[in-house]
């Protein structure tokens, strides 16, 4: 049996202590722990929410509308922050392991989206060898509209240059507003029928719950209308 995302997140956890500096461990910590205070995720989209169509580019540039991906089906969508976040790389390479082979059988599919320019989004596709489509969120436009969207501290964004990463620029429009992890199951009348929002960035949503979640959708009538 696989190790669950937790089971990875602690592991990379306790690579990361021995390699980040401290100083460096602390600011993350304390703008993390900030976020989570705020009960950002208590404002954020919810199961019942109708949400609105977007177009996105994906990973080639080509335009990838939300409608286009309800077209036979419920949607997973996978909102995460970026290529060069660790825990946000572990969580797509599980999804592709252990919850792409068993979205067909749901009749879904599965959509990353991140803040990141489509070349970014390219390598982060290549990299993990990801089957499903990898979607550009300029300046967390869309994030913002679900409430999942944050600005992470200029002490924080320091601190990332500091270990020689500039979000900006692997960002598109140079943005540094970033969405906190969430995982949506939307059904074909763009009616969100699971929410799973994370501020906490080293917590992602387990296959379990995103599959229970499917299967539970298979079972109900349609809600559009009723949210």
């Amino acid at each position: 049996m696989s190790m669950t995302i937790k089971q990875q997140s602690e592991a990379l956890q306790a690579a990361s202590r021995a390699r980040i500096p401290a100083e460096v461990g602390e600011t993350f910590a304390r703008d993390r722990d900030a976020l989570v205070a705020s009960d950002a995720s208590s404002r954020a989209v919810a199961a019942g929410d109708v949400i609105a169509d977007f177009t996105l580019p994906d990973a080639n540039g080509e335009e990838v509308s939300l409608a286009r991906l309800l077209a036979e089906g419920p949607v997973v969508l996978v909102f995460y922050r970026g290529g060069w976040c660790p825990f946000c790389n572990l969580a797509l390479r599980h999804y592709q392991l252990e919850l792409v082979p068993q979205l067909g059988r749901h009749g879904a599919r599965m959509a990353a989206i991140s803040p990141q320019r489509p070349d970014e989004s390219l390598n982060t596709k290549e990299r993990h060898e990801l089957e499903f489509p990898v979607l550009t969120d300029a300046s967390a436009g869309v994030a913002q509209r679900l409430g999942i969207a944050f600005q992470p501290s200029d002490e924080v964004l320091e601190a990332q240059r500091k270990l020689a990463l500039d979000i900006r620029q692997g960002n598109a429009e140079s943005s540094t507003a970033l969405p906190m992890p969430t995982v949506l199951v939307v059904d074909r009348d763009r009616v969100v029928r699971f929410a799973d929002v994370q501020p906490d960035y080293r917590s992602r949503t387990e296959v379990p719950a995103i599959l229970s979640a499917l299967t539970e959708l298979e079972s109900q009538p349609s809600l559009a209308g009723g949210a």
